[in-house]
């Protein structure tokens, strides 16, 4: 990484008391800093930094290795305490396709409404009891607190099938064809409260909250 670590943000900060959510998707943005509410920690996203450094290319093979090259990334440009997520569908009518090409599917340029419009066209043919899918979530959380390195990965999963047609107008991605299992609607069905507490990032991020709990409590007695 040829960047220089300096912060490039103008909200006064502690390497620790500011978590950076390293995403220009506004929609994880918006569903990851509801999940954090409560924290005593300020979110802030790539938008609120005075220069936003370039994308990082995204070379992992797995979603766990991408949330990491990410993290890792924009911890090293603002040296903020970095949480960076990848996520993506799986579908086992498609050999776990798209994967972790899930944002790429299709090539580059592609809308959502065309790479869901891509799916449904492959899936057309497949019978509804192997429409099997799932939606899988790595966060990486990266960053110094208290001069101890913190290098995490976390991950969720949420089991679920591949509907016929688009159903629901909430969520973003692939919300609109993805059946959860437990509900039996698709993520776009389900208000803000239930997909979060159904979802792969969901899960992903509580097992993140509890971590950076434990940091808080960390913090304050070495302030003691």
């Amino acid at each position: 990484m040829n960047i220089e670590s300096e912060t490039r943000f103008s909200i006064p900060h502690s390497a620790f008391r500011n978590l950076l959510i390293a995403t220009s998707n506004k929609g994880k943005v918006i569903e990851i800093a509801a999940l954090l509410e409560g924290l005593n920690c300020h979110v802030i996203g790539l938008e609120d930094l005075d220069q936003i450094p370039p994308p990082v290319e995204e070379t992992g093979t797995t979603f766990v290795a991408n949330a990491l090259i990410k993290a890792d990334y924009y911890h090293a440009a603002t040296a903020l305490l970095t949480l960076a997520d990848d996520s993506g569908l799986e579908v086992d009518a498609l050999d776990g396709r798209p994967g972790v090409y899930s944002a790429r599917y299709g090539g580059e340029g592609l809308s959502s409404a065309d790479q869901i419009a891509l799916l449904l066209d492959e899936m057309k043919d497949v019978p509804e009891e192997k429409r099997s899918a799932r939606f899988v979530c790595s966060v990486a959380l990266v960053g110094v607190v208290n001069g101890a390195s913190v290098r995490q990965t976390f991950e969720g999963r949420c089991e679920g099938r591949i509907a016929f047609a688009q159903r629901g107008s909430g969520g973003f991605g692939y919300d609109p064809v993805f059946i959860d299992a437990e509900t039996a609607r698709t993520f776009a069905e389900l208000s803000r409260e239930e997909k979060s507490a159904r979802s792969h990032r969901g899960k992903a991020l509580r097992q993140t909250i509890k971590y950076i709990e434990m940091l808080l409590k960390r913090d304050r007695g070495a302030e003691r």
